[in-house]
Formats: C-alpha cells, sequence, structure tokens
C-alpha cells in the first residue's frame, strides 16, 4: 500500500522570517493515487490577519480566534501525516512555515526530502506555460466552480486530482477498465465438457492466386523434387 500525504497551508503572509503565522492546514490522503480521508486545522496565528491576505484565503480574524494554537493542534497533525511522501505544490512554502512554526516550540524540523513539489512536476512536463494550481486544475478539466477562495482543505482535494493526473492516472485508470473489460469478456468458445477453450477456427484462403504465384509455385514443387532425388555420393569414395 503506498500512503501519500497531499498538503497545503495558508498564511497570514508571505514570509514566516517576518513573523507571518499558519492559519489553516489541509490534508487529503492518498492511498494508491485513490483519495481517502481528509483533515483541516483551523488555527489561531496568535496574531493579526492583514486584509491582503483575507482577501487571498477568506480566513477572518474573527473565524479563528476561538481555534486552537498550532502547538494545541501539532501532535494531532504529526499523526496524522505520520512518515509517509508530503505532496506540495511549491513545497519550499509550505514547508518553510511550517517549520518555523515546529521549531518556534521546539519540535523536530520536517525533511524537505520527503516532499513531492507538484509546482517542479509540472513545469518539467509543460514547461513554458502556466504551473498554478488554477491552470492545472484547468489543463485536466479539474472542476473549479467551487474554489472562490484558497482555502487548504479545498486545494488539497483538487492537488490530489491534479497529481493523480501528473503521474498518469487518467491513462492508468483507462488501461485498467480496458484490461477488466477483455477479463469480463465471456470465452465463446468452448469445448463440450466446458473445462477447455476450443482450439480458434482456422480459416482457408478463398482468394484465387495469380498467374504469377502458380507459376512460381510449380517452379518450388520441381526444385523440390530434383533436390529429393539428387544422388549422394559413396561415403567411402
Amino acid at each position: 500500500m503506498e500512503r501519500l500525504v497531499v498538503l497545503d497551508t495558508e498564511t497570514t503572509g508571505l514570509e514566516p522570517a517576518e513573523g507571518h503565522r499558519i492559519v489553516e492546514i489541509g490534508c487529503t490522503e492518498l492511498i494508491n493515487l485513490s483519495k481517502n480521508q481528509s483533515r483541516q486545522w483551523l488555527i489561531n496565528p496568535e496574531r493579526d490577519i492583514p486584509q491582503d491576505a483575507i482577501r487571498i484565503h477568506g480566513i477572518t480574524n474573527e473565524k479563528v480566534a476561538n481555534c486552537p494554537t498550532f502547538k494545541e493542534i501539532v501532535d494531532d497533525f504529526l499523526v496524522f501525516i505520520g512518515n509517509d511522501p508530503l505532496v506540495i505544490h511549491n513545497a519550499a512554502f509550505d514547508l518553510g512555515f511550517l517549520n518555523a512554526e515546529l521549531s518556534r516550540i521546539g519540535r523536530p524540523l520536517l525533511d524537505a526530502s520527503r516532499a513531492i513539489d507538484t509546482l517542479t512536476m509540472a513545469r518539467r512536463r509543460f514547461p513554458n506555460t502556466s504551473a498554478s494550481l488554477d491552470a492545472l486544475c484547468r489543463r485536466f478539466h479539474i472542476d473549479l466552480s467551487q474554489r472562490t477562495t484558497h482555502g487548504a482543505l479545498l486545494d488539497t482535494d483538487l492537488l490530489a486530482d491534479v497529481y493523480i493526473e501528473l503521474m498518469g492516472g487518467g491513462q492508468f485508470t483507462l488501461a485498467l477498465a480496458v484490461e477488466g473489460a477483455k477479463r469480463a469478456a465471456p470465452v465463446k468458445a468452448r469445448a463440450e465438457d466446458g473445462n477447455q477453450p476450443t482450439r480458434p477456427e482456422i480459416r482457408q484462403r478463398t482468394w484465387p492466386i495469380s498467374p504469377g504465384e502458380e507459376t512460381e509455385h510449380q517452379n518450388y514443387m520441381e526444385f523440390l523434387k530434383k533436390k529429393a532425388n539428387v544422388v549422394r555420393w559413396p561415403e567411402h569414395l
């Protein structure tokens, strides 16, 4: 079983070094490239959320005023992600904020090597085109109608679909469907006992041969006759 965790964060700004904090974490579990359970944590950032950030993710100070702090949800969060790979769009950003929060409370940092960056994947696969989450959703015909703001939980759900497509999910699903159809198709030819399949029907040639083919055939038959009548010298001579 391959388990991955698709992860996204929403924050109060762009730089943890400037005191910006996480206000939401969303996670969607992928098991063998199939979406499973999801988790969301709304977090009190212990500071004001600027209007510029609110316009992006829609999370207001009032909405998170009574929410737990990162320190209060960290154990639940770490248990959920476990030691599994993390699928993140622009991994450096989210890991930077998560590790700033972990460092603040004296917890071990997340290793960047466990991150699968879909931004990097998309840029390699589709160079010189937009690799934003919106652009990738449009490319793969993934429904964006609910994405009026950047919410971490919704974004992980969309990113999970994008990642599956980047991994060839559409073709993989089609291949399974074709193979399943072949296996499900009834065997038409069966022996009378019903246990062994009959030999495939051998169809005889039904179209006439040309005069040239007839001549070549006769010449070849004569060649074979002559070859069969060749006199062999005794071995002792």
